[in-house]
């Protein structure tokens, strides 16, 4: 677990994407890049000075289920990203969900969350929480009123995603935080759509921010990963449950999610670019109903993004004009993508959400949370933006002769 130690002046986001977590010029044998420890011990000379390392009175590692090297440059780079006083890892961004819940939660407990949290996240709320006798409650995403009432009640966690995962909409982070704190309910916001880049939760109070490091942060779909950041206290307690049941980042992936993270800013600048042009483009295509973007002044939540995000982030979700078949149809005549269950890369990655986000749940329980089976969500790369929109353009004439 990373802590923060100084109080300097904060650099720019893009200073820190390079050099956070990798000041120490002096890693091994002078070299410029973090080393990749494989060790899964490490040894002491003597046993007093092993006890202390052990508890934590000073510092050192003792095995790499509990904390590794290269690992502490991978958190110190996020939490210095996220602004954060302390950070921890995990092997997925599932991990760091799951873990955080679970170590913040007991029986008879109560959580109030939104409906529309990525999939697995839902499927912790509706099936592997209750089972503990953790009462959840799920919101409509788009009712804050009816957010804050729930909250009122009193509950131990609320959970937020913005923006959600694949139907894009937008939380009023400074509003619902508020909300938690009013009856000391620890407030976890999922950033990994947005990324440290367009958005920092800790500015507007959250207590935990959690990430799928897999996505954005690594940015080249080759390491699995996730990540919380918030208060010391906190982040101590999940990091403490997690060396425990022993969901630990390896060190080769920590390596490669550092390495993808010295150039976040610029693939998210573009991304944030190129989505946004996509998005526009795809508006006004007859055979798109609808497109779910909150960088579009058509968005139900355009105003609460433009308040709380740098830029509008690079996942866009495209409704089609018919059903599944109008899916199946125009995916395979995309030539820049790939159809994968993955985002945030480089490379366009799209697919619909049963085979996605939400390929856990039944067609029933998508059409209950809002998401069409003419929905694909579409993760927007770096590639140039007049080449993506050819491609859909191309693959919806297509799909729109084919199926008339």
């Amino acid at each position: 677990m990373t802590s923060n130690k100084n109080d300097q002046p904060k650099p720019d986001l893009n200073t820190l994407a390079v050099w956070a977590g990798e000041e120490n010029k002096d890693f091994w044998q002078r070299s410029t890049q973090v080393p990749v420890v494989h060790s899964v011990s490490y040894g002491y000379k003597d046993l007093d000075t092993w006890y202390e390392a052990a508890i934590g009175n000073e510092t050192g590692h003792i095995y790499s289920r509990n904390t590794n090297p290269t690992v502490d440059a991978f958190e110190e780079k996020v939490r210095q990203l996220e602004g954060a006083e302390a950070c921890t890892s995990f092997s997925t961004g599932m991990a760091a969900i799951s873990n955080t819940l679970f170590a913040l939660l007991s029986p008879g407990d109560r959580v109030v969350s939104v409906k529309d949290t990525y999939g697995g996240t839902n499927e912790v709320f509706t099936k592997f929480l209750p089972r503990l006798n953790i009462d959840v409650t799920l919101c409509d995403t788009t009712d804050h009123e009816m957010i804050e009432q729930e909250v009122a009640k009193g509950c131990k966690v609320l959970y937020l995603e913005t923006p959600t995962n694949p139907t894009l909409k937008v939380v009023d982070l400074e509003r619902l935080i508020r909300a938690g704190h009013a009856v000391s309910a620890t407030v976890v916001v999922d950033n990994t759509f947005a990324t440290p880049i367009n958005t920092n939760p800790v500015q507007f109070g959250a207590d935990l921010v959690v990430h799928s490091a897999t996505k954005f942060m690594g940015g080249h779909a080759d390491a699995l990963g996730g990540v919380i950041c918030g208060s010391k206290d906190l982040v101590h307690q999940v990091f403490h449950y997690r060396e425990i049941t022993g969901a630990t980042l390896h060190p080769m992936s920590a390596y490669m999610l550092l390495r993808g993270l010295k150039t976040l800013g610029l693939r998210v600048e573009r991304q944030n670019d190129n989505a946004l042009k996509i998005a526009r483009f795809l508006k006004g295509h007859p055979f798109v109903k609808d497109v779910l973007y909150p960088g579009l002044e058509s968005h139900l939540h355009h105003e609460i993004a433009k308040k709380q995000m740098r830029g509008f982030g690079g996942v866009l979700s495209i409704i089609l004009n018919g059903d599944f078949e109008s899916v199946k149809t125009f995916l395979p005549r995309l030539k820049y993508v790939h159809l994968a269950a993955n985002l945030g890369t480089v490379e366009t990655v799209a697919g619909p959400p049963r085979t996605t986000s939400h390929v856990e749940v039944t067609p029933e329980q998508r059409a209950a949370l809002g998401i069409p089976e003419s929905l694909i969500r579409y993760s927007v790369g770096i590639e140039c933006v007049d080449d993506l929109i050819a491609d859909l353009s191309q693959a919806l004439d297509y799909t729109s002769g084919k199926l008339k």
